[in-house]
């Protein structure tokens, strides 16, 4: 996790590292800079894997390519693996499968990746940016008269120029000589399980592997545990898988916040005693959050009034959380998969309802993961989101969405509540949902703020 900067066309010295400055929050670890004829390459680093010698950019053999990443490839052992001999390595960061793979498969190799990310790539004569089909990790452009600027953040291209500022599509790749082409987007993967015995095995074997997957790490892990549903299946999840993957003494450390006598606090306690993490608790004061509201918006970037309510305990879990460990796990995207919002309840033709799940899924790099993304990184934090791993989605949006329609003895998500039965507590795994803003005791707070 990083900030980065690229630019295709003039820019000062100078003005580039004024601009990748603004970015230090999202990379406090180091920073690096590079140039070819008429682009420009800067990072900031969060050092996650290879912290020692996965400084970036990162290049190919002869240095004729580079690459400046913000994310993380989950499968990037197999990539190396699959490329022809000859390539040399000089790290084990992910990111340096990046320009051996461009070298080998052209744009191409964009759909074998398996994780978070945006980046840019740039050689003699080559620029060329992408971005993760569900949008997990950000991406901003702005054009100017001489120069493209490509980074992190918005904040960022505020102070690089006076251009309109725009969003990188997600799921799509820009190349300075063909353009730009989409290479993925999140949906059903064409199969159709109508049978509920099929699908609950299938969503516990592949959610269980997506949490796996994000155990990648040469650094502590924890996770953020509300005491709602979707924060409380991944943290037991990752109590069942190799603790010691975590970097914390073979111990799971979770996270919860909230006002004096909020919900969360009790119900992430009882969570964390029923599967044994060691669990680290902040009491707020509404002082405390009315003070740190400014900077929570500016980190945040915009002004949606559910999403300041949202972005208020994720700030504050993540400056908690930011004390012990460099990454989370977090439960974003299960409403949208499963139908978890109250609203959906009202949705009772199957059609209807699929073409409303697939757009909310389409639509969380403006909503959840862009205040996931920004309050976690605005304290040098890490978030994984498992439930938006694509196998996860394209097998969740491949369940007949009759199976998700609310009605007597369904709940909401009651497929992902049945899926894993026995993992946690009744009560704990059949609790209503609630908010993470009504849950902590910020909804209700913010009325008088």
């Amino acid at each position: 996790m990083c900030g980065i900067l690229a630019v295709l066309g003039r820019a000062p010295q100078e003005r580039v590292k004024q601009v990748i400055d603004r970015l230090a929050h999202r990379g406090p670890d180091g920073e690096g800079m590079t140039r070819f004829p008429g682009t420009a390459l800067a990072h900031r680093r969060l050092a996650i894997m290879d912290p020692e010698a996965g400084v970036q950019p990162l290049f190919n053999e002869d240095k004729t390519l580079a690459v400046t990443f913000n994310g993380e490839i989950y499968n990037h052992d197999q990539l190396r693996s699959s490329l022809s001999d000859g390539h040399i390595f000089g790290t084990r960061s992910d990111t340096e499968v990046l320009p051996h793979l461009y070298e080998e498969r052209g744009m191409k190799g964009l759909q074998g990746l398996d994780g978070m990310y945006a980046f840019v790539l740039a050689g003699k004569d080559k620029f060329v940016a992408a971005r993760d089909p569900v949008g997990i990790k950000p991406l901003y452009l702005m054009e100017e008269a001489e120069a493209t600027w490509f980074a992190s953040e918005i904040k960022a291209l505020y102070h690089a120029g006076t251009g309109e500022i725009r969003e990188f599509p997600p799921g799509y790749c820009y190349d300075s000589k063909q353009g730009w082409s989409s290479f993925s987007q999140p949906g059903p993967n064409g199969a159709r399980i109508t049978d509920p015995d099929k699908a609950l095995p299938l969503i516990r074997e592949e959610l269980s592997r997506a949490v796996e997957r994000r155990l990648m790490s040469d650094v502590p892990l924890g996770a953020f545990l509300s005491g709602g549903l979707d924060s409380s299946l991944i943290a037991a999840i990752m109590m069942r898988t190799r603790l010691d993957k975590l970097h914390t003494g073979g111990k799971l450390h979770t996270f919860s916040v909230g006002l004096p006598g909020s919900p969360d606090l009790g119900r992430a306690s009882e969570v964390a005693t029923a599967i044994g993490s060691v669990h680290t608790v902040d009491v707020l004061s509404e002082r405390e959050i009315l003070d740190c509201l400014p900077h929570i918006i500016m980190s945040l970037e915009g002004y949606d009034r559910d999403l300041v309510r949202s972005a208020i305990p994720c700030y504050f879990v993540s400056r908690l959380a930011r004390r012990k460990v460099k990454v989370v796990l977090t439960g974003e995207g299960s409403d949208e998969l499963f139908a978890g919002y109250s609203y959906l309840k009202d949705y009772q033709d199957p059609g209807v309802l699929q073409t409303e799940m697939i757009r909310l899924v389409r639509g969380l790099h403006n909503m959840n993961l862009q205040r996931v993304d920004r309050l976690t990184m605005a304290h040098g934090l890490e978030a994984r989101v498992p439930f938006l791993d694509m196998r996860v989605i394209e097998l969740v949006l491949s369940i007949d969405p009759q199976l998700k329609v609310y009605g007597p003895g369904r709940p909401e998500k009651w497929l992902l509540r049945s899926a894993f039965t026995g993992l946690l507590p009744e009560n704990i795994l059949w609790r209503t949902k609630e908010q993470f803003d009504e849950g902590s005791g910020v909804a209700g707070l913010m009325p008088r703020l």
